[in-house]
């Protein structure tokens, strides 16, 4: 059923099961109320999207309810159901509060468009609501006390104010996203569409159909025409998120889509101009895989006219009480649980630890504390075992090692740990760390681990 509620109200139950059965085959959850008493009844215990009650019934009247509603500030909308007689009273509740009226014996069809417009209104409704609370959450990520976070940031602005390509660098969790949507948002095509597509957890058939759309037929499967990514972002800003994963058959592509600035859906011959500001990003050293000749030389000069590499979250420790304070705030409000206090020790302990997962581990930690909690404290009991890469273990080392390696030793014992603790699942380990199963496969092939 669609995610709306619909409450029918009157006092002649043949209209009541008729509207039911015409709602419910619309997808509309529906419950019928036989008076206005039983309607106050059940709107105190439940909530609905629209209730649509009769004008005129024994004991609380149509009018009454609105008002109500109105009165009680419900956050749901009201319509009237009226005889042609009674017309005139029904456009004075609109002037009240109404959503609108519906005349008995008329097409039902009449009443179901009206519904469809508000169904319409809600989606809209709460789809604004989500987009706040997102732009809410992204501004709160570029909060930073670290002078090379706020520096990334200021070549971030000064880079939006052009159209050159923009590569980011940085490790997997460091949150290269959340600078690629505020290069859109300090664009002046930030009233256009940002649209982000992760090249890794696409194959190559379908990573071309996401990225070009494809004609209904031109392949196995292709019921309908889709529109890709690029004609989605057209005037606004494309974002490439693991862009070293693109094969070379999808790196031929792409080139001739930015050279050209045109492409063609899958199946059809007809050049589709595009007109957009191309952001991509990579947690692998691209000019690396240029020399072993994985990625395009000719590509990647195309997709680094500016190159911005994101910190670490262990080069940024001071920004890490800021977002353990973020993911408290998210992770309760989430939960529905509420946090009243903070173990002694516990923000020393994750301030501490070096996260190779980034930001993103250190979210997956606050939401396991959350989870775990009871009577509103989170403890360091809870914790995961954060000794596998604890600086002890790394003091202890008798050889000096490059950075890299102790990162990649690091990551490498990890991946074996949380092996062995899902038994060699697959898809389970790649859910813990979350991360695609493909990303965990590359990790295996690159660190020669054995399943």
């Amino acid at each position: 059923m669609l995610d709306f509620k619909i409450l029918v109200v009157d006092d002649e139950p043949s209209f009541t099961e008729v509207y039911k059965i015409i709602f419910e085959d619309k997808g509309y959850e529906t419950l019928c109320a036989s008076s206005g008493e039983e309607c106050l009844e059940i709107l105190s215990s439940q909530n609905f999207d629209l209730v649509i009650t009769d004008l005129k019934m024994g004991g609380i009247n149509g009018l009454e309810l609105l008002r109500f509603i109105r009165e009680r500030k419900l956050d749901c909308e009201v319509m009237l159901v009226t005889g042609y007689g009674t017309i005139e009273s029904a456009v004075n509740a609109m002037k009240l509060g109404a959503f609108g009226y519906f005349i008995k014996g008329n097409d039902p069809e009449v009443l179901l468009k009206e519904i469809d417009k508000l169904v319409k209104i809600k989606t809209l409704q709460k789809d604004n609501i989500s987009i706040r609370n997102k732009l809410n959450n992204f501004n709160y990520l570029l909060e930073s006390n670290s002078e090379r976070f706020k520096s990334i940031l200021k070549i971030s602005e000064k880079a939006a104010q052009s159209n050159s390509n923009i590569l980011i660098l940085g490790e997997s969790g460091t949150g290269k996203e959340v600078i690629a949507k505020y290069i859109h948002q300090r664009s002046q095509r930030k009233n256009e569409n940002f649209v982000a597509v992760n090249c890794q957890v696409f194959s190559d058939g379908v990573l071309e159909s996401e990225l070009f759309g494809h004609e209904k037929g031109a392949f196995t499967g292709a019921i309908d025409r889709r529109i890709g990514r690029f004609e989605e972002a057209d005037n606004g800003t494309l974002f490439l998120d693991e862009i070293g994963e693109l094969s070379f058959n999808t790196q031929v592509k792409l080139l001739r889509a930015i050279e050209n600035k045109t492409f063609e859906r899958i199946g059809s011959n007809k050049s589709i101009s595009t007109n957009i500001r191309l952001v991509t990003a990579t947690n692998r050293k691209l000019s690396e895989e240029v020399k072993l000749g994985r990625f395009r030389e000719d590509l990647f000069y195309r997709i680094n006219t500016i190159t911005i590499l994101v910190p670490s979250l262990r080069e940024r420790k001071e920004d890490i009480p800021i977002l353990i304070d973020f993911f408290l705030k998210q992770m309760q409000q989430d939960m529905k649980k509420k946090i009243e206090k903070v173990e002694n020790g516990l923000i020393d302990v994750l301030v501490d630890y070096d996260y190779p997962g980034n930001i993103r581990e250190l979210k997956n930690i606050i939401e396991r504390l959350v989870v775990l909690s009871d009577d509103g404290v989170i403890r360091k009991g809870d914790l995961p075992d954060l000794k596998l890469f604890s600086k002890n273990d790394q003091d202890e080392q008798d050889e000096m090692v490059s950075l890299k390696d102790v990162r990649q030793n690091a990551e490498a014992k990890y991946i074996r740990h949380v092996l062995a603790k899902s038994r060699g699942n697959i898809s389970e380990a790649a859910r813990m760390m979350d991360i695609s199963r493909r990303q965990l496969f590359n990790k295996l092939v690159e660190y020669d681990i054995k399943q």
